[in-house]
């Protein structure tokens, strides 16, 4: 025999299932991302990446310029690291809630970038140093526009 515990616990998991999605509630979004084995920022991004919910796989390689050139990165976007989610291309260090918001809205772009490697942006943060204002850049087939804009990592108000 069931016991009332079992059984309300089991209707609570069916009604969240329900709502959210069986898929949805057991899947978080992945992200491969290409490195160079001895970039520290770059684990520092993922880091980032992992503490906001995203499963990351990572690639190293000596070799990142072939693959932003594969995947279309523009020259002056460049970064030091290159990653692919869900069809999209994320260079640099692109913080975790503009990622998701990309994912949520999937504009026709190719990707988001934040080229360099702005102070207080994912991964560069340094203790001491005021964070920089820096744009998250979409780019794509027609061409580039300022996505979001941060300061260190608090995402600012549209202009």
């Amino acid at each position: 025999m069931i016991s009332r515990r079992v059984f309300l616990s089991g209707v609570a998991a069916s009604l969240l299932i329900a709502r959210f999605g069986g898929p949805a509630l057991a899947q978080s979004p992945r992200i491969t991302v290409h490195k160079d084995p001895n970039c520290g920022c770059c684990g520092a991004w993922v880091d980032h990446l992992r503490a906001n919910g995203f499963e990351v796989s990572v690639t190293e390689t000596a070799q990142l310029n072939r693959i932003k050139a594969r995947l279309g990165v523009p020259d002056a976007l460049a970064s030091c690291h290159t990653a692919e989610v869900d069809g999209f291309i994320i260079e640099g260090h692109v913080p975790a809630g503009s990622v998701r918001k990309l994912l949520s809205l999937r504009p026709n772009i190719r990707g988001l970038a934040v080229p360099g490697m702005p102070v207080g942006s994912p991964g560069m943060e340094v203790e001491g140093t005021p964070p920089d204002t820096y744009d998250v850049i979409a780019f794509g087939p027609s061409g580039q526009r300022v996505f979001a804009r941060y300061q260190g990592a608090r995402e600012l108000p549209a202009t």
